[in-house]
């Protein structure tokens, strides 16, 4: 099992499929997902991959083939996890100010639901009483994650019912008789403090005796991924000890067994992925050497939405002096990847890989300026295969309807 993808396989890609591209590492993603497992061994945890982060229906596949839960965002997620082959009981799809109809059909494929708001509790209430377990989405006032732009926690946050209306939610569960199985806490992404999540613990601690049907406790996801060589992720190890630790005495205090559940994504297939480019030109002024890729924030849009840090190779020049360079991209916009950043020497037509593309990339894509949607390629256990092809020109017209 290769956790790695070559410049020699990356090029070797590149010219079979075109550029841009997105290459995907799927032995990788098991090993980040056994390197969960290992950590929480004999912990009474259960893990969703976040499939908002990627949901090419191979990588879901694959990732059902490890034994792994999976954790939708829409409804549409949920029926390609279905069609992807994960179990009902193993799906959770957590709403958030949705209609009350995507929570019905949600109910009616039997997955496990969150609900975010009073309004859609009630309305659940009314129509399933104590027939259907369900789970609830807390807003925990905990400001985390690596910027506000991803950081779901705190009080300004649209995410969630406020536990100031605690006495709100009581009220429709009595009056109901809901059957609440989880209570569930998203604080945000890219959260390194593991001490975050036994925050999240401590609520979870004040809150059970009030939910005598509690079955899992639910301490969302967003493990911190190492971006740049210096840089650490989320204490793994550490989080399943003070996991396990919070576990026993919650066990003991009120006599009961339950499960704690993670929904991580980035963490799993974050660093599977490569983003291939091909450098369209090099342009200079006084501010800067510009290099041109072939691709703009229409294909990866992190760097520009939430400022997010990709490492860059040039894996056509890799022992060539090292320069600084603005790599922006051909959108009719500002779509800067990196400033002043340290690159062996650019020329044009050369190859520049962004490392960490896996997460968040292809998924939040567009077809902005008219441009197409790159291919897909999954490489597992030294085989190759294309898992979507690049758009064509047709594509872009596919729902357009022509009234001349």
């Amino acid at each position: 099992m290769s956790l790695t993808i070559s410049n020699n396989q990356l090029t070797a890609l590149a010219a079979n499929f075109g550029t841009p591209l997105y290459v995907y590492n799927a032995d990788k993603i098991t090993d980040q997902y056994q390197l969960l497992q290992h950590a929480f061994k004999g912990v009474n945890a259960k893990f969703f991959f976040a499939c908002k982060s990627l949901t090419n229906i191979n990588i879901l596949k694959h990732i059902r083939s490890l034994g792994c839960n999976i954790d939708c965002s829409s409804i549409n997620e949920a029926k390609l996890a279905v069609l992807a082959g994960f179990n009902p009981s193993n799906i959770l799809y957590t709403s958030n100010g949705i209609a009350f109809e995507e929570i019905e059909e949600a109910v009616g494929l039997g997955i496990n639901v969150n609900i975010d708001s009073l309004s859609n509790l009630e309305k659940f209430g009314k129509k399933y009483g104590h027939g259907y377990p369900v789970g609830i989405r807390l807003l925990p006032n905990i400001m985390a994650g690596g910027n506000l732009k991803i950081s779901t926690g705190h009080d300004k946050s649209k995410f969630g019912i406020p536990l100031e209306q605690l006495d709100s939610i009581l009220n429709l569960v009595k009056q109901y008789q809901i059957n609440i199985a989880g209570l569930h806490v998203h604080t945000g992404s890219e959260i390194k403090d593991v001490a975050v999540f036994m925050q999240v613990a401590d609520i979870f601690f004040e809150l059970v005796p009030l939910f005598p049907e509690l079955v899992f406790l639910d301490l969302g996801g967003g493990f911190k991924v190492p971006y740049k060589e210096n840089e650490t992720g989320t204490d793994i190890a550490l989080l399943a000890e003070k996991v396990q630790a919070a576990l026993i005495r919650l066990n003991e205090q009120y006599g009961r067994n339950f499960q704690v559940w993670f929904e991580p994504g980035k963490y799993l297939v974050s660093e599977s992925g490569s983003f291939i480019t091909t450098v369209n030109v090099i342009k200079k002024n006084k501010a800067a050497i510009f290099v041109g890729v072939n691709s703009g924030f229409n294909h990866l849009i992190r760097p520009m939405f939430y400022d997010a840090y990709h490492k860059i190779d040039n894996i056509s020049n890799p022992e060539g002096p090292i320069q600084h360079y603005a790599v922006v991209g051909n959108i009719c916009e500002t779509d800067t990847f990196a400033w002043d950043r340290p690159l062996n020497e650019v020329r044009e037509g050369d190859l520049l890989v962004f490392n960490n593309a896996g997460a968040y990339g292809f998924e939040m894509g567009s077809n902005y300026n008219s441009r197409f949607l790159p291919a897909q390629v999954m490489l597992k256990e030294g085989q190759v295969h294309l898992i979507r092809k690049r758009d064509v020109f047709e594509d872009l017209l596919r729902n357009q309807i022509n009234i001349d």
